[in-house]
């Protein structure tokens, strides 16, 4: 269970030689107890600092956020252990040389021997149908491959939940798909921003975010309904 208990996030910012504050979201309180969720919001509506905030990434300035009744502030590292965090953009978080080396990194904690850690990363990379690729540079593979490694290396330590901040916004028709089926396949919660309204309709329950503040939230045709509404007036 994922709970925001008046969790909000402002930032300084400078300004003629004063500063000023921002509210990048006011404080908010949520459970995020459903299978599937869907965030979505126009760009800069406060959607990635939402799900930023779901593992520490960012840290809220006012309440708490608690993951099993983990703190994350206090408890980043174990909430970590537990929240594993997709990327829009792949390469901002795919580290090494391969496919290969990348998911390896990520079974250390899990797996001692290098032979056996080794073995379970080409396993892995095999069932999400990317054997073929598992030795290349990852600046060799397609979007879709990238974003499946990606993902592949966030479930090799054995996250609860993975959140994901537009897993398909850069990505063609054919890989878009790919990853949704992926995603879909998860036994994990999965929590993800997305500005694909098809996705988001697939969720259980969707949150809609606006100017910094979760404005609808529920059922998934009535709060993509909101959100269509909210941008057409």
């Amino acid at each position: 269970m994922i709970e925001l208990l008046g969790a909000g996030v402002t930032v300084s910012l400078p300004a003629s030689g004063t500063v000023r504050t921002r509210e990048l979201l006011v404080p908010t309180t949520l459970e995020l107890a459903e299978r599937r969720i869907a965030v979505i919001g126009a760009n800069g509506s406060g959607k990635s600092t939402f799900l930023r905030l779901l593992n520490g990434l960012t840290l809220p300035t006012t309440g708490q956020v608690r993951v099993d009744g983990l703190d994350t502030d206090r408890q980043g590292r174990d909430v970590r252990r537990l929240v594993g965090f997709v990327f829009t953009d792949p390469l901002a978080q795919l580290v090494l040389a391969t496919p290969a080396d990348d998911v390896e990194l990520s079974l250390r904690p899990l797996v001692r021997d290098r032979a056996e850690r080794r073995a379970e990363a080409l396993r892995l990379l095999a069932e999400r149908g990317l054997a073929h690729v598992a030795e290349q540079s990852v600046y060799d593979l397609s979007g879709g491959e990238r974003q499946l490694v990606a993902l592949t290396s966030v479930l090799a330590a054995r996250p609860t939940v993975v959140v994901a901040d537009e897993p398909t916004t850069l990505l063609d028709l054919r890989n878009r798909d790919l990853v949704r089926a992926a995603l879909a396949a998860l036994d994990q919660q999965v929590i993800l921003a997305t500005h694909d309204l098809e996705l988001a309709a697939e969720a259980d329950r969707v949150l809609v975010v606006d100017a910094g503040r979760v404005v609808a939230d529920g059922d998934p045709a009535e709060a993509i309904a909101s959100y269509v509404r909210l941008v057409r007036a």
